[in-house]
């Protein structure tokens, strides 16, 4: 099994944290997201992910993108460390717990969204930080809530769930970028115990190879 991601790739990370906690051996290729005006454009890469993007999974002869779907998959073929509640209507609820992170706050603020604000749009750092803060504190507003009526020692009860696996990264990425936390302190408490879990730590971008 192989990995294409970015050390400081969300998405990436959400996938890195399930293969480490499902024990999965794989091997991590590194696709520089800025150096040679991004490695994900080169055609080699885009013959694996037309999207331009990171993740890519490759297990045998299957090819898949979207860190979600990669989630899912992996959930399907591995049983052990399951990231969904056995109940039906409780995997519902974590799956649009997840999908608020990975799918309200995550892609307006992703680096091509960046990018595209400062070169096409031409706003001003400052203008940009406060792009992706307004957007972050929106989404954490509206998370920090749920987490109010859902959360035990993690986002879903007391078990590590989806939801977790996509959490810690958005907070990873919102301290990076300098958005006060402590309006956030259910969000805040998780991501604790989350990184002093051994899967968590592994999968930490500055534990990565092509850390920089």
């Amino acid at each position: 099994m192989k990995l294409y991601g970015y050390w400081r790739s969300s998405a990436a990370y959400r996938v890195r944290i399930a293969l480490h906690l499902k024990n999965i051996t794989f091997e991590s290729q590194s696709v520089h997201l800025v150096k040679e005006g991004g490695q994900q454009h080169q055609a080699e890469y885009v013959k694996l992910n037309p999207s331009h993007l990171v993740p890519t999974l490759i297990d045998g002869d299957l090819v898949l993108s979207q860190s979600v779907a990669i989630l899912d998959y992996l959930d399907a073929c591995y049983q052990q460390a399951p990231l969904y509640p056995k109940n039906i209507a409780d995997k519902a609820k974590v799956q649009a717990l997840a999908l608020d992170i990975a799918c309200e706050i995550h892609p307006v603020n992703n680096l091509r969204v960046q990018q595209y604000l400062v070169n096409e749009l031409s706003v001003t750092d400052k203008q940009k930080l406060a792009w992706v803060h307004h957007w972050m504190a929106i989404g954490f507003s509206s998370v920090e809530k749920q987490l109010a009526n859902t959360a035990g020692q993690y986002c879903f009860g007391d078990k590590l769930t989806m939801a977790d696996l996509c959490l810690v990264p958005q907070v990873y990425n919102a301290v990076r970028f300098g958005l006060t936390m402590s309006k956030y302190p259910l969000i805040v408490g998780i991501c604790e115990r989350c990184n002093k879990l051994d899967a968590f730590m592994k999968a930490l971008p500055e534990n990565q190879d092509d850390a920089q």
